[in-house]
C-alpha cells in the first residue's frame, strides 16, 4: 500500500495501541498515528486532522464506540470505522454494522485487523473516487446542460443519442423529435457531397473538423453554426461517438456580411464620385467654354450680324445647358434633404401632353425624327388634381432623353387610363385608376448590364469619359423620386441596337388618377403676355442688387419700359433710397445682400409702406424660399436667372392700365 493512511485510534488501553501499531509496522502498511481515549480528544482530531479510518474499541470508561460511530456517521460519513474489541457480542457487531460502522475485529483475532484495514481503505478510496468521477460528471453534465452552445453526440452512424437544451431551443426540435436521427434534419443540403465526404474522413481518423453550417431551424428558418466535431475514444482508443459543439453565428455573419457590404458600397460609392466629379467638370465646363468663347468672339472687331446671331445662339444654348445641370443638382439636393413638397392643382392632362408635344417637336423635326401623340381621355375627363410642376418635369425629363438618344425613327408620348380592379365589399375600390403615361422612342435601348443602374443617381448606361451624350446621369433619378412622391411607380422595356422595328426604348410610369368631377370642360391658360409697350403706365423701379451684371441685365431688359430706374446695393441702401423716393412703385429685391439681406429690408419697409410691389429675386431655389419670401412681405416672387418674359409677366401683372 502506497498511500500514507491517517488512521485515528480511540482506545483507553495503551498495550491495545502499542500493539495496533506493531501489527501495521509489521505488515508494512503506511501510517499516521492518532491516538484518543475520551470524546474531546477524539472530536478534536476528527476536526482540526484529515483522517482516512477510525480505529475505535467499543467500551470506555467515559465514552462509548456506539457514540463515536454515531458522531462519525453524522459528520463525516466518508471516513471508514472499524471496531476493535475485546467485548463486543454478536449482537452488538451486528447493530453497529448496521448503524455504518465498516466491520469489526475481535482483540483475540488480531490476524484479521491488517485485512479489515486493507478492505476497509481501499473500499473508502474507491468511493471516494467514484463519488469524485460522479461529482465531476454531475459538473459536466450541467456545463453540457447550461451550456449557450449546442452539443449533440452521435453514435458511430452519425445518429444523434444526445442533444442539448440549446441544441432543441436553437432549431424547435423536441428531444424526441432529434434522438436517432441524423443531424442533417438541420441541413439546407449547401454543402457539396465533396465536402462532406472530407468531414467525415476527417473525424473517422481521429482528428478534429471545424468548419460552418449554414442550417434550418424546424419552422423553415435560417441560421449559420461554426462548428467542431471530434471523435470520442474509449479506453482501448476505439472511436464509439461524436462530439459535435457548435455556436450560433447569424448574428455575427449578418454583421460581417453588412460590413462587406458597406465597404463595397463605400467603394462604389467613392468610384461614382469620381465617376461624377469627372462627369460634372465636363458637364460644367463645356457650356462655360461655349459661353466665354464666343461671349470672347463677340468682342472681335468686323462681325457679321448673322455671325453675331449665330454666337448669341450658342451662347444662349450653351447658358441653358448650364440652367439644366444646376437644376438638376438642386433638384436632388432637396429630395436628399426631405424638402420637396407636393403642390397639389387642378391639370388638364391632355393640355399638358399637347403643350410638351409642341415644344419638342421643333427639336424632334430638326433630328429628323416623327413626334407623335395619343392622348385617351376627353377633355371632360382629362382634368384631375395632381403637382403639375413635377408632373411636367418626369414628362420632360423623359422625352428629353427619347429625343437624345433616338438618331432615326421616331417618338410617342401618350398615357391611359387603367381602371382599379380591386374592391372593397362595398363596392368601393381598395385603391384609385391610374394614369399610365408612356414615352416610346426607336432610340439606342438600353444594354442589359446598364438595365439595374438607370434610376441611380449620377448614373447614365456608362460612365466613362468616351459617353456619346451630354448629360449628368440626373433626370431618370429625379423622375423615379417625383412619380413616387406623387404615390406612383416607373419602369421600363428596352432593346437595345436590334435591326428590327421592335428595338429602343419605352418608359412608363402611372400616378392615381385624381379626376376633378363636375368642373370645367377645359382649364385656360391664364399666362399674362405682354401685348403692347403702350398698355404700361410710367413706372419709377428701384432694383436692388449688389451684382452689377445681374444688375445691369435687368436695367437692360427693363428699358422697353416707360420706366425710371435707380440703384441699389445694399438693404440699407434700399432703405435710405425709398425714404427720398416715396414714389417708388416697384422694388425688385435682391435677397442675399450685404449688411441688410432682402427679407429684413421687405419687413422694414412694411412698417412705413404697405402700397408698393416689392418682388423677391434671388438664386436661391430651394423649397421654402417663395414661402419665406412671401412671410416678409414681398407681393411675388421669382428665381435666378431672370428672362425677358419672367419680367414683362410680373410688370404686366401689376401695372397693366387695363388691370390698375
Amino acid at each position: 500500500m502506497e498511500s500514507i493512511i491517517q488512521l485515528l485510534h480511540l482506545e483507553d488501553n495503551p498495550t491495545d495501541s502499542l500493539l495496533v501499531q506493531s501489527l501495521l509496522k509489521k505488515a508494512n502498511v503506511r501510517f499516521n498515528y492518532f491516538f484518543a481515549d475520551n470524546e474531546e480528544d477524539y472530536l478534536f482530531i476528527l476536526r482540526n486532522h484529515t483522517i482516512d479510518l477510525i480505529l475505535s474499541d467499543y467500551h470506555l470508561p467515559s465514552y462509548s464506540g456506539a457514540e463515536a460511530l454515531l458522531f462519525a456517521r453524522r459528520n463525516y460519513p466518508n471516513i471508514p470505522f472499524v471496531f476493535l474489541s475485546g467485548t463486543m457480542g454478536e449482537d452488538a457487531a451486528i447493530e453497529s454494522l448496521l448503524n455504518g460502522a465498516t466491520d469489526y475485529v475481535l482483540k483475540n483475532k488480531m490476524e484479521r485487523l491488517i485485512p479489515a484495514v486493507y478492505r476497509a481503505y481501499k473500499e473508502a478510496q474507491e468511493t471516494k473516487a467514484r463519488q469524485k468521477a460522479e461529482d465531476e460528471l454531475r459538473k459536466l453534465s450541467r456545463a453540457v446542460e447550461q451550456s449557450p452552445n449546442s452539443v449533440v453526440i452521435t453514435d458511430t452512424e452519425g445518429r444523434i443519442e444526445y442533444a442539448n437544451p440549446a441544441t432543441l431551443k436553437l432549431t424547435g426540435y423536441t428531444s424526441e423529435e432529434a434522438m436517432g436521427k441524423n443531424p442533417r434534419i438541420f441541413s439546407t443540403h449547401e454543402k457539396t457531397r465533396e465536402e462532406y465526404d472530407f468531414l467525415w474522413e476527417t473525424i473517422q481518423s481521429g482528428k478534429e473538423w471545424k468548419g460552418e453550417f449554414h442550417n434550418k431551424k424546424k419552422d423553415g428558418e435560417l441560421y449559420w453554426e461554426s462548428a467542431s466535431i471530434s471523435p470520442i475514444l474509449n479506453e482501448n482508443g476505439v472511436i464509439t461517438h461524436y462530439l459535435a459543439i457548435k455556436k450560433d453565428i447569424t448574428e455575427s455573419k449578418q454583421l460581417t456580411t453588412d460590413l462587406i457590404n458597406a465597404k463595397e458600397k463605400a467603394e462604389e460609392s467613392d468610384r461614382l464620385k469620381t465617376a461624377f466629379l469627372a462627369n460634372m467638370s465636363h458637364e460644367i465646363r463645356t457650356p462655360m467654354n461655349g459661353i466665354l468663347g464666343f461671349a470672347a468672339l463677340l468682342k472681335e472687331p468686323d462681325l457679321s450680324g448673322s455671325q453675331q446671331q449665330e454666337y448669341i445662339r450658342i451662347i444662349e444654348k450653351s447658358g441653358a445647358r448650364m440652367l439644366n445641370i444646376i437644376n438638376d443638382i438642386i433638384s436632388i439636393s432637396k429630395l436628399e434633404s426631405g424638402q420637396t413638397n407636393l403642390l397639389y392643382s387642378e391639370i388638364n392632362v391632355n393640355e399638358l401632353v399637347k403643350d410638351l408635344h409642341d415644344f419638342f417637336r421643333p427639336e424632334a423635326q430638326q433630328k429628323g425624327l416623327y413626334l407623335y401623340l395619343k392622348n385617351s381621355l376627353p377633355d371632360s375627363k382629362a382634368i384631375i388634381t395632381t403637382d403639375k410642376e413635377k408632373l411636367t418635369a418626369v414628362l420632360t425629363n423623359l422625352i428629353k432623353n427619347a429625343v437624345k438618344f433616338t438618331k432615326q425613327g421616331s417618338i410617342t408620348i401618350g398615357y391611359k387610363l387603367n381602371p382599379s380592379k380591386l374592391l372593397n365589399e362595398d363596392g368601393t375600390l381598395v385603391e384609385p385608376d391610374v394614369l399610365e403615361f408612356f414615352v416610346k422612342d426607336t432610340g439606342v435601348g438600353i444594354s442589359q448590364e446598364n438595365k439595374g443602374i438607370v434610376f441611380e443617381r449620377f448614373r447614365q448606361g456608362s460612365e466613362s469619359l468616351t459617353r456619346n451624350y451630354e448629360g449628368a446621369g440626373l433626370g431618370l433619378s429625379i423622375s423615379k423620386a417625383y412619380v413616387e412622391l406623387l404615390g406612383g411607380k416607373i419602369w421600363f422595356e428596352s432593346n437595345p441596337e436590334v435591326n428590327s422595328g421592335e428595338n429602343g426604348s419605352v418608359f412608363f410610369f402611372s400616378i392615381p388618377y385624381l379626376p376633378v368631377l363636375e368642373k370645367h370642360d377645359t382649364i385656360t391658360n391664364t399666362k399674362l403676355n405682354l401685348k403692347s409697350i403702350d398698355m404700361i403706365k410710367p413706372i419709377k423701379i428701384l432694383i436692388s442688387e449688389d451684382d452689377e451684371t445681374s444688375d445691369l441685365l435687368i436695367a437692360i431688359m427693363l428699358r422697353k419700359f416707360n420706366t425710371e430706374i435707380l440703384h441699389a446695393k445694399t438693404g440699407i441702401e434700399v432703405l435710405g433710397i425709398l425714404q427720398e423716393n416715396p414714389d417708388i412703385d416697384m422694388i425688385l429685391m435682391d435677397i442675399q445682400m450685404p449688411e441688410m439681406n432682402g427679407y429684413e429690408a421687405t419687413r422694414e419697409i412694411r412698417k412705413f409702406n404697405t402700397d408698393i410691389v416689392i418682388v423677391a429675386q434671388t438664386a436661391y431655389s430651394l423649397s421654402g424660399e417663395r414661402e419665406k419670401a412671401m412671410a416678409a412681405g414681398c407681393n411675388d416672387y421669382f428665381a435666378k436667372p431672370i428672362d425677358q418674359n419672367m419680367l414683362n409677366d410680373v410688370i404686366m401683372k401689376y401695372f397693366n392700365e387695363k388691370t390698375v
